[in-house]
């Protein structure tokens, strides 16, 4: 599905939210390996589970046409500094809700891009008759936890020892969900 494009000014930063178009599926490949590489708050490692440009077309093409599924970018001056996604599905019993994923570059963290993802994901799932958003995040991430619950979020479920980070040592994913009534 898509959204109408909107345009944010915070701290002398200008960025548009809107949706994700073929065109950047280039942008999106190299954009999500360096992202990758900035964080360990993501499950993968730079370079792991690679999607290049076709992959980002399909993707993109797939999300468009679907009425369960919302593939957004941030912009800022022509150029991609972060994403997200709602991915939902055609099964009857789970057709209520979506999974919501986003990662933003280090370097424009503080601008809340991740928020306004957040909110225009919101936005549109309520809209669209999405009763359900969940997604999963690293229990170190505290500043994610604190935004998703100011958005309605509450905590589901625990997954002990999911991931293991550099430091060698294991740490456990923090289920979330928000449902709209």
């Amino acid at each position: 599905m898509r959204i109408n494009s909107r345009e944010y000014f915070i701290h002398d930063l200008r960025y548009i939210i809107r949706s994700a178009n073929e065109k950047d599926a280039k942008d999106l490949s190299e954009v999500r390996v360096q992202i990758d590489g900035e964080t360990e708050n993501l499950d993968r490692e730079s370079g792991e589970a690679y999607i290049d440009e076709s992959g980002f077309k399909q993707i993109i093409k797939d999300d468009t046409e679907s009425v369960n599924n919302l593939f957004l970018v941030a912009e800022v001056n022509g150029k991609i500094v972060g994403f997200s996604r709602c991915e939902g599905n055609k099964l009857k019993r789970t057709s209520h809700k979506v999974e919501f994923g986003v990662c933003v570059l280090k370097e424009f963290w503080g601008y809340s891009i991740g928020q306004s993802l957040l909110k225009e994901s919101i936005h549109w799932a309520d809209s669209n008759g999405i009763k359900k958003i969940t997604l999963s995040v690293l229990e170190t991430n505290n500043k994610a936890i604190t935004l998703y619950q100011k958005y309605g979020f509450e905590v589901e479920g625990l997954l002990k020892k999911d991931k293991v980070l550099s430091d060698g040592n294991y740490y456990n994913t923090i289920l979330m969900g928000r449902f709209n009534e």
